[in-house]
């Protein structure tokens, strides 16, 4: 698949906002701390996808009602939908001048019934975006930090009208951040998160 960027200058994918803040000082003290055992930008990034990956608990899995949606909120109550953990492994990498975006799949739900949109980044190493998925691994789920061929969560199936988004985005794409700020707590938000962008 092809991925194509929706900003076309690359430090687009540096910014801080309101969302990916990685001027907070937490974000910049854990990104210190992630930064000081690695020598190098390759291993920076695989240690802040482990971290974000391992460390914070994707909120369904753990049953934690709770919603964040900002990157210093994620790393600070240490949960978050993939979306929220998204934002908080982007937080981390363009604190350490590391393109980072954010992209997205359009997945089946657990029951089958609908689709949801799953939420992801792709970091830009060697002048190529390579995605990767900071979820959370459970059982059948066992995405990996990878350059050399993709190791996502999920693989979308055409056939179940499941897809891979190939827009890279600098910012959380609108519908998915209006239903992330929107929601009161995570019961509610699997009501209200868009279905396809």
């Amino acid at each position: 698949m092809q991925l194509i960027q929706n900003a076309a200058d690359l430090s687009a994918y540096l910014a801080a906002d309101e969302v990916i803040d990685h001027d907070h000082p937490l974000v910049v003290e854990t990104a210190a701390r992630l930064a000081s055992g690695a020598e190098d930008s390759y291993v920076y990034a695989r240690a802040a996808y482990e971290f974000v990956r391992d460390r914070i608990p994707h909120s369904a899995d753990a049953g934690d009602p709770r919603v964040t949606w900002r990157a210093s909120d994620v790393l600070e109550r240490r949960t978050g939908i993939c979306h929220g953990k998204a934002h908080a492994l982007a937080a981390l990498l363009r604190a350490e001048d590391i393109p980072t975006a954010l992209c997205y799949q359009r997945l089946a739900d657990d029951d089958g019934a609908g689709h949801l949109v799953h939420g992801l980044v792709a970091v830009r190493f060697g002048g190529a975006w390579h995605r990767q998925d900071p979820r959370g691994n459970k059982p059948g789920v066992d995405a990996r930090f990878s350059l050399g061929g993709e190791r996502l969560a999920w693989i979308p199936d055409p056939e179940s009208s499941e897809m891979d988004y190939p827009v890279l985005y600098a910012e959380p794409h609108p519908a998915v951040l209006g239903a992330l700020k929107a929601a009161p707590d995570r019961p509610s938000l699997w009501k209200t998160l868009p279905t396809a962008l």
